[in-house]
């Protein structure tokens, strides 16, 4: 019997832990759905890249490592209005799955309490690899590059999301002082 996995994630941006878990989670789940949440939610400091970015960015990293593409499905699932309707948004726009996979408290609540069977991810670095660790690094000018896999790091590069992050942060100060 096959068991397919979900796993939740903004992925703003993807980065060496999400591919670590991916790889881990593909360890025990013959298949998994990836779920990029607040697919529509871009251009804000917290949340710089469009669904459409994120999925090419986990995309570009997944093929690189190798995972077979057979072996997982990108979804952009949407917030929703509230969080009592989010799991049926989640069973409405994703196939059957057996496992949640996730760390994220709320997640955690809401999938156990619809009847899911939910584990934690195995963290891997956990200080290192992280999203706000990553943008706050290109806010200062740091060396983010070996926090994310070549080639997200290129996709970033190419459609310049350094400058993005820099301009979100300064429009996002600016606008608490008007």
């Amino acid at each position: 019997m096959s068991r397919t996995a979900l796993f939740v994630g903004r992925f703003q941006p993807f980065h060496h832990g999400h591919l670590h878990a991916i790889r881990k989670i593909l360890e025990e789940s013959d298949d998994l759905l990836i779920v990029v949440g607040s697919a529509q939610m871009s251009h804000e400091p917290d949340n710089p890249f469009t669904a459409g970015e994120r999925l090419e960015m986990i995309r570009k990293a997944l093929a690189a490592s190798d995972v077979p593409m057979e072996k997982y499905m990108l979804i952009p699932i949407p917030d929703a209005p509230a969080h009592r309707v989010w799991v049926s948004q989640v069973e409405s726009q994703t196939p059957r799955f057996d496992v949640v996979f996730t760390n994220q408290p709320l997640t955690r609540r809401l999938l156990v309490e619809a009847g899911y069977e939910v584990k934690g991810i195995e963290l891997h670095m956990r200080k290192k690899y992280e999203a706000t660790e990553i943008r706050r690094r290109i806010l200062s000018g740091e060396d983010w590059e070996d926090l994310v896999p070549a080639e997200v790091y290129g996709y970033l590069k190419e459609i310049d999301g350094e400058g993005r992050i820099r301009d979100l942060a300064k429009s996002d100060s600016s606008s608490v002082h008007d």
